[in-house]
């Protein structure tokens, strides 16, 4: 079976999965698939160089190359070292697209079915975007906004069901699927098997009353919530052409927890987007604490051609990555008091390795003596501040 480095979103996680058994009956069983990532620049660097790196490990090893930035600089990667093949994001999943190059997206290409080598499996329910966020080059790589039906989707999760105990719905920009709390419902009802569901990055703009009707009355939902945010401050966001503002964000949170108290909420955030003042940055290091946001995923402005923001009056590189780093300590802060909160509590987790795992909440956890895969209850009796000190009960 063919190896897979995967860079990016659990998106692509799931999709090499499947990447790894189209390989295998093309041909190319020996073969390495990197699964590339544009949201970054940093994301192309660490692709190209382990790209390089593996062609001086294993010359002549076949080195097939896809994902977002493969799509939309084919050129550029087909000439790297060991690569014999550059295919199509749009297609990867397509039994046909193995023995072709790169093309363009195909709104009915097949979207990713796929569960993750580990305990907990990633089922991919949609694909592509229809915004325009002015800092993203995304919709170029993975095309325009599709959805898994429902009926595929329930016979999905009950085949991953049988060696999982949780999944994780995931998509481009999963909100946007049109039947998103309908989907949640029917797996939850036709999976009963199913102890957890998860779900991916949320906008959240797309979050309506069918949504948080589904999130008060499903238990079996995860009380966590990753939230597309991406800043704190109206005219930033504007600037982004993100279609919610601070007050949303705020009132977001508050109604998370009107529904489910221990809500976790996390976020991805953009720090030194360009024109960016300290008052500015301020205001989103102000929401971390003010939204509880517990669990950030923080990115320092990456311009990426051919977007409106890579035109716009650019940061310095320094400065950006200083802000970034305020901005995980910010976050690394409202982590250790949401852990702290969790002291005294019982907790159901999901062993990732021995004595490792996360909480319902995502928070990780450890549990002396616990064994891989396992579901197992746990006293919380302390933290460090990164993570939950527990026993089993």
């Amino acid at each position: 079976m063919a190896d897979t480095l995967t860079f990016g979103c659990r998106l692509n996680i799931a999709e090499s999965e499947t990447m790894r058994g189209l390989a295998a009956r093309a041909g190319f069983a020996d073969a390495l698939i990197v699964n590339t990532c544009a949201v970054t620049g940093e994301a192309e660097a660490q692709a190209r160089q382990a790209i390089r790196r593996a062609a001086r490990e294993a010359p002549g090893r076949p080195i097939l190359v896809t994902g977002c930035a493969a799509q939309i600089a084919p050129e550029a990667w087909a000439g790297l070292p060991g690569v014999v093949r550059v295919i199509g994001n749009g297609v990867k999943l397509d039994p046909a697209a193995w023995g072709a190059a790169v093309g363009p997206i195909r709104r009915d290409a097949p979207l990713g079915i796929a569960a993750s080598g580990g305990t907990r499996a990633f089922l991919a329910v949609q694909q592509g975007c229809d915004h325009s966020c002015t800092f993203c080059i995304i919709p170029q790589g993975r095309g325009p906004a599709r959805a898994l039906p429902l009926a595929e989707a329930v016979t999905a999760a009950r085949a991953l069901a049988a060696r999982h105990a949780e999944i994780v719905l995931t998509g481009v920009d999963l909100a946007s699927h049109p039947e998103l709390a309908g989907l949640i419902r029917a797996i939850l009802r036709e999976v009963p098997e199913l102890p957890r569901l998860r779900l991916s990055s949320l906008d959240p703009a797309a979050l309506g009353d069918d949504f948080w009707r589904v999130f008060a009355e499903e238990e079996r939902l995860m009380p966590h919530l990753h939230l597309s945010a991406q800043h704190g401050h109206d005219l930033i966001l504007k600037r982004m052409k993100r279609r919610h503002s601070r007050a949303d964000l705020l009132q977001l949170s508050a109604h998370a927890r009107a529904l489910r108290p221990d809500a976790a909420l996390g976020a991805d955030l953009i720090a030194g987007f360009p024109t960016e003042t300290e008052e500015q940055l301020c205001a989103m290091l102000a929401l971390v604490a003010e939204a509880g946001l517990s669990f950030l995923h923080v990115f320092p402005y990456s311009a990426r051609a051919g977007t409106p923001a890579a035109r716009m009056p650019q940061l310095p590189l320094p400065l950006r990555r200083e802000r970034a780093a305020r901005l995980r300590a910010a976050g690394e802060a409202e982590r250790a008091r949401f852990l702290a909160s969790r002291i005294g509590r019982m907790e159901q987790c999901l062993m990732e390795a021995d004595g490792m795992g996360h909480t319902e909440h995502f928070a990780p956890i450890r549990v002396p003596g616990a064994a891989r895969g396992s579901l197992v209850r746990a006293q919380v009796t302390g933290t460090d501040g990164r993570i939950l000190m527990a026993e089993a009960a």
